[in-house]
């Protein structure tokens, strides 16, 4: 390759562009010639490279998978193997290299009666109109008296940020969450749609009579990882915009019937009032009654009306008031990366 880069180069051709017809970089070009093109390795990856004097031949290869597969070490490791063999005075590898050869051969698979480790697949679904994705999640809310929580049960649609139902109980139970769910899904007129509910792994969440109301109501369920708190992140992040309201009662409430009025007025302001940011700063009622749409356009004919009066005030466009119509829930690594290019 040197001397057809050489040859090249002598007619007139630039060096560049020599290496480049080979498929190769001018900095690879120039490391091998750094000595004169002699004794130079070819270090790219996937070539062809010489065997390494140490390495083992296929006798041995044989030998040890002999040892290896025979009845006294079928059930044994490299590492049980190795020091067994060394108190009969025989030595055929170290662990690692068995250890290679057993997975050459195909032969390292997990063994025994436990469960092989599974890697947890994230749960992914994608909302492009209302109620179609929902998430559900209760959080505790501090009583008057110290250890007592009352438990706000909530549901979210994930494509609006709307709360479509929500109750507060004195309980935490599978019961109360399925007579929440029928509630909402009456309410919304669920009824022959497609709808996905997502949730954690609680024991509310999981409890025969909530998977019984949902295969009734003909609502696929969803749940996340275990341990996985960011697998649910729209309920959480919604309960700490309740919490840091400022009139949330500090020091808990009195009664549930305080803590139901003071929820009952923090939806009334979420889902009307409180411009949305994630919303490009419309409420989620709007967003859930396709009134954003009107709304958006609206800003964006009056920004481009501003900037036509004073264009001097204006460096670039206008501001982006494009509300997107899919909105993801734990998308994959692949989406996750192209809505970080498209933003």
């Amino acid at each position: 390759m040197i001397e057809l880069i050489e040859d090249a180069v002598g007619s007139g051709c630039r060096r560049a562009a020599a290496c480049a017809m080979l498929d190769i970089s001018l900095r690879s070009y120039q490391r091998w010639t750094r000595e004169g093109g002699h004794g130079i390795v070819d270090g790219r990856k996937g070539c062809q490279r010489a065997a390494p004097a140490n390495k083992l031949s296929n006798e041995e290869r044989q030998q040890i998978l002999v040892v290896a597969n025979s009845a006294e070490f079928a059930s044994s490791p490299p590492s049980q193997m190795v020091p067994t063999l060394a108190d009969r005075g025989e030595y055929l590898a170290s662990e690692s290299t068995i250890y290679r050869i057993l997975k050459a051969e195909q032969q390292q698979h997990h063994r025994g009666r436990a469960s092989k480790p599974s890697t947890r697949v994230v749960t992914s679904h994608c909302a492009t109109e209302p109620n179609r994705l929902w998430a559900w999640d209760i959080t505790w809310m501090p009583a008057g008296v110290k250890g007592l929580y009352f438990y706000w049960y909530m549901v979210l649609d994930i494509y609006s940020r709307k709360i479509v139902g929500h109750e507060v109980h004195v309980t935490e139970s599978a019961e109360l969450a399925s007579l929440l769910l029928r509630r909402a899904s009456l309410a919304e007129g669920l009824a022959g749609r497609e709808v996905v509910l997502h949730s954690d792994n609680g024991s509310a969440m999981k409890g025969a009579t909530m998977l019984a109301t949902l295969e009734r109501l003909g609502i696929m369920p969803s749940f996340s990882r275990p341990r996985v708190s960011n697998d649910n992140a729209y309920p959480e992040s919604l309960f700490r915009t309740c919490k840091y309201r400022p009139d949330y009662p500090g020091k808990g409430f009195a009664t549930i019937e305080e803590a139901r009025d003071w929820t009952m007025k923090f939806v009334q302001w979420y889902n009307h009032q409180h411009k949305h940011s994630a919303l490009k700063f419309v409420t989620p009622a709007q967003r859930h009654d396709g009134h954003d749409a009107a709304i958006l356009r609206q800003r964006e004919e009056i920004y481009e009306s501003a900037k036509q009066r004073h264009p001097e005030r204006w460096s670039g466009a206008t501001r982006n008031w494009e509300l997107k119509d899919e909105v993801w829930l734990n998308p994959e690594r692949n989406q996750t990366e192209a809505l970080l290019q498209a933003a």
